[in-house]
């Protein structure tokens, strides 16, 4: 069972056995990254890059490593890896660095099931720049509507900006088609990757992205450590964000000579623990196998759905069956705050709210909803708590 591998799943919620179904936020961290952080702090921490000395060499040492197993695990280059503060940072380095290059008019493409990470920061750039951003809707089932994704790209077209799923309706996006057509129409390609990469093996070169970006605490890693994939020959052409330590080749009062890709956008002492944590983490995945991971999920997503729907006023957003990992629903006559409670008594963690993603919710005309979502260590036993307590409620709340 691989909640053995957990720490946190030995402590008791009120008396019970935890049932964590909110990994789509952050997901809990086994004990081989607890572990391989924690002999980082106590027996080989310095500073990277800089110290000409046994445990500097060792960090520096780590730390790369880790870029190679992050290289690996996507199928790039490890030039390619870009070491960020997490998802959003790496997607708001991109609007910083491409953003600068475009010009009143251009135009950027984005779908209306963006998290704000991914929503946010272009209009930011929209208000500064003049940027004209344009929303792709989907379908009622959840799907991304490919024929206007098809119909928005031009001539203007600079960028498309999409999620790789849903961290709402659980939708895979056809990444490889969208990164397809919009470099037909002379686009570049950013996917936020955040849920997809947690939840199915991801190979950034097949897809053939410019940028990819996700964040370490969702794939069992800590947080304050993210990832950008920027193709090099891309990100090499662009100036740095910030200033700072290590993104130079040499500094002169009058000019500064900056380093190459991807040292030019890691300015500063970074973190260098989490890093450590993050390799743990992608190591431990790939012992379980994704592919095996996914299959594992499939298989209790579908009893999730079968359960859910036979409670009454079940009311998903968007019924697609390519769904993955997590459902957010209503129980029309309930709030969710208050399902969520009665859940949280019983020890069931599920989140509430908009997720950060307002523009989908008010898409299907809700303000919130429930979201459940799956991590590896969830079971059969989970869902089942989950089914049971959500009957609970509504018995309680009707």
């Amino acid at each position: 069972m691989r909640k053995d591998d957990f720490p946190i799943f030995n402590e008791k919620i009120y008396g019970k056995d935890l049932v964590f179904l909110d990994s789509a936020a952050s997901a809990q961290k086994p004990k081989a990254v607890l572990d391989a952080m924690y002999e980082m702090a106590v027996k080989e921490y310095a500073n990277v890059h800089r110290g000409a000395y046994y445990l500097s060499e060792m960090a520096t040492n780590d730390f790369e490593q880790a870029r190679q197993a992050v290289a690996d695990f996507i199928h790039a280059r490890p030039k390619d890896i870009i070491f960020t503060r997490g998802a959003t940072d790496a997607i708001n380095l991109v609007a910083g660095t491409y953003g600068r290059t475009l010009k009143a008019g251009d135009e950027i493409v984005l779908s209306i099931a963006e998290h704000h990470s991914n929503l946010v920061p272009w209009q930011l750039l929209r208000d500064e720049k003049g940027v004209v951003l344009k929303f792709i809707d989907v379908t009622d089932d959840g799907l991304l509507d490919m024929d206007a994704y098809r119909a928005a790209l031009t001539e203007k077209t600079k960028l498309v900006a999409m999620t790789h799923m849903s961290n709402v309706l659980g939708t895979m996006f056809p990444v490889k088609e969208i990164t397809r057509l919009a470099h037909e129409a002379g686009a570049k390609v950013l996917i936020d990757g955040c849920q997809g990469i947690v939840h199915t093996p991801t190979d950034v070169a097949a897809i053939g992205c410019e940028w990819y970006a996700f964040s370490g605490h969702k794939i069992y890693g800590p947080t304050g450590i993210g990832v950008l994939y920027g193709r090099w020959e891309v990100m090499n052409e662009l100036l740095p964000l910030q200033g700072g330590g290590d993104m130079v080749k040499s500094v002169h009062t009058d000019h500064s000579v900056y380093a190459d890709s991807p040292a030019r956008f890691e300015a500063g002492t970074p973190a260098i623990v989490e890093t450590v944590g993050l390799r743990a983490a992608i190591a431990y995945v790939t012992a379980v196998g994704m592919a095996d991971i996914e299959a594992s999920e499939e298989k209790l997503m579908a009893m999730m759905v079968d359960g859910l729907s036979q409670i009454p006023g079940f009311q998903p957003l968007g019924r697609s069956a390519h769904k993955k990992s997590l459902i957010c629903f209503n129980l029309v006559g309930l709030h969710p705050q208050d399902v969520a409670m009665i859940l949280d008594q019983q020890a069931i963690a599920v989140r509430v709210g908009h997720h950060c993603a307002q523009p989908v919710h008010e898409r299907f005309g809700v303000t919130g909803s429930i979201r459940a979502s799956l991590g590896l260590y969830n079971d059969e036993k989970d869902i089942a708590a989950f089914i049971n307590g959500l009957k609970k409620a509504r018995e309680m709340l009707s």
